[in-house]
This record gives structure tokens, C-alpha cells and sequence, in this order.
């Protein structure tokens, strides 16, 4: 067996917002480049949803913006992604079905203590994040402002709007219409629902331009129909069923206000944050709407709102496969890091 490439931080116990305490609760990192001697060279790059660090990291290159040879990045994986504590990795009484709510407070505050307890780090140069990663840098700027210094948010927001909670019952009803789903667990994978899911959020995660022009074409597919089963099928069918809600449940309450701190004023939660903070939503994004930035930026003391000019949806802040909008989002995020 070959080792992880990753390292585990023990929590111990942690008392959750939900009222319940997750015992063992353990935290999956890892780190890429150095810290320099002042210490401030410090990235936090949280995952996004049902991602592990493997499928962001390729965002860390060389000449980037997140360059390991200029800077200490850092990411932490989203409690219930597999490697981190999550349903498919606990031991009783949190397995099967009984695995808590974790929230994305819950989340960001294990991650500062691996930076402060870890990793003894009082000072953070950027956090940056894509989707659930962009809640994340949000929930980082407003649970700690005196130590994150910028944040870039790309097609995430402060808080799930409505809308966006309605798109995630959705896919995860499909998911729970499999006849694996019994107890409130899935005993044996549903890949009926697994490939229900995946369809389901093809439709969402890209725009009706992407679809309309066949941008599918131009990244090795050779029909709708192949791009659906190999592109989102296949993609879902490789994750853990119980995991995939687990993180559903955090989107869903996904809020930087929902906490003693701010006690669920949003106004009073964008407008503590004191970083210099970069928004970039897609415009054509379906559920991280430019619409919901807007109104959270001007509630917030440096924010710049600075969409991205894109035709694939969501996908545009994850660019695996679209220079053009990797290109746009690296060249804004190394201005917001020379500021």
C-alpha cells in the first residue's frame, strides 16, 4: 500500500453548532511550498464540494497566482469528503446514518486551529476558494478578520441563497429515490441515483450557452450523450453516496451570520470584514448568481465585484479545461495579491 500524501490533524473532541460533539474529529491537509521568514506568505485554499485536495491542487503551479515557489498554500479538506472525518470514515456512533451536521463555521474553525495549533500560524496572506471554497474564504474573513488579509471568492457566496438551496434539494432527492437509500444511509452504493445525480447537475453546473455552442466538442467528447455519462456520470459514481449528502447538508446551511459572533445579521457579518476581498461569480453561473455578489458587496468595506465573462456556468471558477477563463481569474487574483 502506498502512504498518503496528505497528513491528519487530531481535533479530538469537537462540539459542533448543531448541539452534537464529534469525537476523534480529524482534520485532512496538506501543504506545497515554504513559508518565508516573516511567516506572511500564507494561502489558505479550502476544497469545494465533493472534492478532495487532489482535484483542486492542480490550481498550484509555478508562474500562477497560487505559486509554491512564492507562497505557503494550504489545503484543508471540507469535513465529509472522504479524507477529513465523514460518513464513510468514522467509527460508531457517527457511521452509517448518524453522522452530524457539520456547517462551514464548524469547518473553518477546525482550520484555524491547524493553522494556529498545527502549523502555529497567526497570519494569513490570501484564502482562496472556489464554490464551497469560496463560502469557506468568505466564513474565514468573518470569523477571524484580524488575521486573513484578502480573500478571493470565486462563484461561492456568504450565504446559500434560497434558490440555491432549492437546486441542492433536487439532486439530493434524486440521490434518495435509490432504492439503496434505506435508514437513512446507503448500505451499498445507489448508482442508479449516483448516475441521476450526475445528470442532474450537468444541467445545472453549465449555462444554456455552453450547451447551445457544443463547448463539449472541444474537450475530447464525442456527443451529448458521451459527455454526460463519462463527464458527470462517472464523475459521481467514483464518490460516496453518504459523504455527497453530508456536504449537501453543509451547503444548504452555509451562513457567515449563523453564529454567536453575529447572530444572523448578515449586514453586520459582511461589513466586519476587513480584508481586501476579490469576488469574481460567472456570469452565467445558475445558483452562485452575480445578482446575490452584488448585494453582499455593497455591504462589505473593500470588496471589488469583478464577474467573470464566461458562457460555462459554474465551471468557469474551476477552469481544468478553459484557459481563457483560468487565464482571467489568475491574472485577478495575483493583482488582488500585489495590493
Amino acid at each position: 500500500m502506498t502512504s498518503p500524501d496528505y497528513q491528519i490533524f487530531e481535533l479530538g473532541e469537537v462540539a459542533l453548532q448543531s448541539g452534537l460533539t464529534l469525537r476523534n474529529a480529524q482534520l485532512a491537509y496538506k501543504t506545497y511550498g515554504r513559508l518565508d521568514a516573516g511567516r506572511s506568505n500564507v494561502i489558505v485554499y479550502p476544497t469545494s464540494y465533493g472534492a478532495q485536495h487532489y482535484d483542486t491542487e492542480w490550481l498550484i503551479r509555478p508562474g500562477r497566482a497560487l505559486d509554491p515557489e512564492r507562497y505557503f498554500i494550504v489545503i484543508p479538506n471540507m469535513l465529509g469528503n472522504g479524507l477529513s472525518s465523514s460518513p464513510s470514515n468514522v467509527g460508531p456512533p457517527h457511521d452509517r446514518g448518524r453522522f452530524p451536521g457539520v456547517t462551514v463555521s464548524d469547518n473553518v474553525r477546525m482550520q484555524h486551529r491547524l493553522l494556529t495549533e498545527q502549523l502555529g500560524l497567526d497570519r494569513v496572506a490570501l484564502v482562496y476558494g472556489w464554490s464551497m471554497g469560496g463560502q469557506q474564504a468568505y466564513h474565514w474573513a468573518a470569523l477571524y478578520p484580524e488575521m486573513v488579509e484578502r480573500i478571493a471568492v470565486v462563484c461561492g457566496s456568504a450565504r446559500t441563497a434560497p434558490h440555491n438551496l432549492v437546486f441542492l434539494e433536487g439532486i439530493k432527492y434524486a440521490l434518495m429515490a435509490d432504492p439503496a437509500w434505506r435508514d437513512d444511509y446507503f448500505a451499498q452504493p445507489p448508482v442508479r441515483g449516483l448516475r441521476a445525480m450526475g445528470r442532474i447537475y450537468a444541467g445545472w453546473a453549465l449555462s444554456q450557452a455552453f450547451y447551445r455552442e457544443e463547448l463539449w466538442r472541444t474537450i475530447g467528447f464525442s456527443s451529448l450523450e458521451d459527455f454526460l455519462i463519462v463527464g458527470w456520470e462517472a464523475n459521481y459514481l467514483r464518490r460516496d453516496a453518504n459523504n455527497l449528502l453530508a456536504m449537501i447538508w453543509t451547503w444548504q446551511h452555509a451562513d457567515i451570520s449563523a453564529n454567536e459572533l453575529y447572530v444572523g445579521d448578515l449586514a453586520a457579518a459582511l461589513g466586519a470584514i476587513s480584508a481586501d476581498a476579490l469576488i469574481m461569480p460567472s456570469t452565467t453561473d445558475l445558483y452562485f448568481t452575480v445578482a446575490d455578489n452584488e448585494r453582499e458587496v455593497t455591504q462589505m468595506r473593500h470588496a471589488e465585484l469583478r464577474p467573470i465573462p464566461s458562457i460555462w456556468g459554474h465551471r468557469a471558477g474551476n477552469p481544468t479545461q478553459n484557459p481563457e477563463d483560468d487565464e482571467f481569474i489568475d491574472r485577478a487574483v495575483k493583482e488582488l495579491l500585489e495590493r
